[in-house]
């Protein structure tokens, strides 16, 4: 559009250098460029050979500009980058409101994996890849992750946790780096294909270290092993159709629980389960006593039905 809107000027000073009013300068340039071919426009003494000349110089430049802007057109809404560049756009506003949310740098195999459980527990997701994904719900921002700019077009800075699960652990940890810069508080997780890379995770910022080769390799082990007792755990991590969630809720220092033992915040009924509280001072505690006094901090891990863990949550938050 910018050469079609230059050849448009640069022909109408032409033929105003010329000697055409302003409208007969435009009406010519544009019959010369859209090659309708009218007659020439302007009295007969003044079109003379440096007329006809610039028209023809005109006519070569203008119709290619027209042709080139032609073709980029029908080409960017064709491959609908047009429509991506608004998407993106629209995007990029409703990530600019966003807060709390989890970042995924990465949008392969593992990143996939990881939007779809996220979502599925209702989290806010932005996504970071080199490369445009259009079957992707979630807002995304195209680019290099290992960016600072990048990440601050996600909310970086507004974030809640960061998952670095590139397809290298070089650019992990430079993700990782960068991200604990622009955010002390960030939980991040991050993705190694080589566990003897875990510390320099660590020392990049990492709070959390996984292997997904590891982690695939332990599960089938388990179920070989424990057959009942991994597909159990798969069910209530993974399915939802049965209406039973293993959750974590913690204890804010502002919350309802500070004081209160795990005897008075569960039900009656003894029921969600407590399976594990994490104490700051104590590490975990599986199976905690009634007695036990939560704390500013304090972690419960629940397994029981979505109402009577909800119910929980609406207790001591």
């Amino acid at each position: 559009m910018a050469i079609l809107v230059g050849v448009v000027v640069g022909g109408v000073v032409g033929y105003r250098l010329l000697g055409l009013s302003l409208f007969d300068a435009f009406y010519q340039t544009t019959i010369t460029v859209t090659t309708v071919g009218f007659s020439e426009t302007g009295p007969a003494s003044e079109i003379d050979t440096s007329y006809r000349a610039f028209t023809m110089v005109l006519a070569f430049i203008g119709v290619s500009g027209a042709l080139y802007t032609l073709g980029v057109t029908v080409e960017a809404l064709v491959e609908g980058s047009i429509n991506d560049g608004f998407r993106f756009r629209k995007e990029h506003r409703m990530i600019e409101h966003m807060s709390d949310h989890l970042i995924v740098a990465g949008a392969g195999r593992v990143g996939r994996s990881i939007i779809h459980y996220v979502s599925r527990h209702g989290a806010d997701v932005v996504l970071i890849d080199r490369l445009p994904q259009p079957d992707e719900q979630c807002p995304m921002v195209v680019g290099e992750a290992t960016e600072d700019e990048v990440l601050k077009l996600a909310g970086i800075e507004r974030a809640r946790t960061l998952i670095a699960a590139l397809n290298s652990d070089a650019d992990n940890v430079y993700v990782t780096l960068s991200a604990r810069a622009l955010n002390p508080d960030l939980h991040i997780v991050a993705r190694t294909h080589d566990q003897a890379n875990e510390q320099k995770f660590f020392q990049a910022g990492a709070n959390r270290v996984v292997n997904p080769h590891e982690i695939g390799g332990s599960r089938m082990g388990a179920l070989a092993l424990h057959p009942t007792l991994a597909e159990f755990l798969d069910e209530v991590l993974h399915d939802e159709s049965h209406g039973v969630r293993v959750d974590e809720i913690t204890i804010e220092a502002d919350s309802a629980g500070v004081g209160r033992t795990v005897g008075e915040v569960i039900g009656p009924r003894g029921l969600p389960l407590v399976i594990a509280l994490r104490d700051q001072d104590h590490g975990y505690v599986p199976t905690p006593a009634p007695t036990a006094v939560l704390r500013a901090g304090s972690v419960l891990v629940v397994i029981g039905s979505d109402a009577v863990v909800d119910a929980l949550r609406r207790d001591v938050t």
